[in-house]
């Protein structure tokens, strides 16, 4: 049993839905920066030197949460703080809902201009000229990516590794959001970030899209089921494909459509067999989004502390 990883992992998770991010001194941020330095350094146009980028801040991060992890091995009750404080850094369920429920409510106004400058706080796609239904459209896909990305894969690689998985597992991601997507720059050495992420938020996407089910409102979670296994692979990245599908089935929406990504144009496949989102159809998806965070939570302390005593976090 690790008592001391089930009470962190449950800690860290209290801590983000009362408390959302550390407004100060934030080790994502932190790590942002460190990644900006080296990527001056290691930067070429090719896969190997993006393979070794990541791989050197992925398994630094990894490593220095292993030995301070090891070095509270005898302090139970402080070992259990510091994974508590590492599982909150890595959590970012409560800031996701929170942004997604402001531009719901510009919508709501309506305020087109202050929702589109909300955008980019939960998407990368340009909001410029994006009416009212394709900005909640944003918002509700952005959450249901964003619980498998900021809530469930910490607290599964949590239980899963101990402390160095979840911390890996945030710095995996956070890499994927700055060189892993697919401009010129990035096209090559971002390559490994993005796929390092791809096969970490697999499993995750995986437990998010099977809780969105269980968890559908009443009646919805047939038509939820049906979504995500119609419509699941079909989006460009599987993982976000099956949070989209599950949440589209579960709050009858269609997604999917035409995104702007700077001078890139996308045609997304439709997700779903509703009609677009509206404002309180974010606000749903948020709801939604949390009962899945919730039971994360309670799965992966669980988890937690059926694991052997030393194992993965120790």
């Amino acid at each position: 049993m690790s008592p001391e990883l089930a009470l962190g992992l449950a800690g860290g998770s209290v801590a983000d839905r009362i408390l959302g991010d550390p407004r100060r001194w934030h080790p994502v941020a932190g790590f942002g920066r460190t990644a900006l330095i080296l990527e001056r350094g290691l930067w070429r146009p090719r896969r190997p030197a993006g393979a070794v980028y990541a791989g050197v801040l992925v398994g630094g991060v990894a490593a220095v949460a292993a030995l301070v992890d090891r070095a509270l091995a005898r302090r139970p009750p402080v070992r259990a703080a510091f994974i508590a404080a590492v599982t909150w850094s890595t959590l970012g369920g409560r800031s996701l809902g929170l942004e997604a429920r402001r531009l719901a409510a510009e919508v709501r106004k309506p305020d087109l201009p202050a929702a589109r400058r909300r955008l980019p706080s939960l998407a990368g796609r340009d909001p410029s000229g994006l009416g009212g239904p394709e900005l909640c459209r944003a918002a509700v896909e952005s959450v249901a990516e964003n619980t498998a990305d900021a809530v469930v894969g910490p607290l599964l690689w949590g239980a899963l590794a101990g402390v160095p998985g979840a911390a890996a597992y945030r710095a995996a991601n956070t890499l994927d959001a700055m060189v892993g997507h697919r401009s010129d720059r990035y096209r090559h050495f971002g390559w490994a970030a993005a796929r390092l992420d791809d096969v970490l938020t697999w499993p995750a996407a995986l437990l998010g899209a099977a809780l969105a089910v269980l968890l559908a409102p009443a009646g919805s979670r047939g038509v939820a089921l049906r979504a995500l296994r119609r419509y699941g692979g079909s989006h460009p990245s599987p993982n976000a494909g099956r949070m989209e599908a599950a949440f589209a089935g579960a709050l009858g929406l269609g997604l999917g459509g035409r995104n702007v990504y700077g001078t890139v144009v996308e045609q997304r496949p439709r997700i779903g067999d509703g009609p677009a989102p509206t404002p309180d159809d974010v606000d749903a998806a948020v709801r939604l989004a949390r009962s899945v965070g919730v039971a994360a939570a309670c799965l992966c302390a669980a988890g937690a502390l059926l694991r052997p005593r030393g194992g993965g976090g120790r």
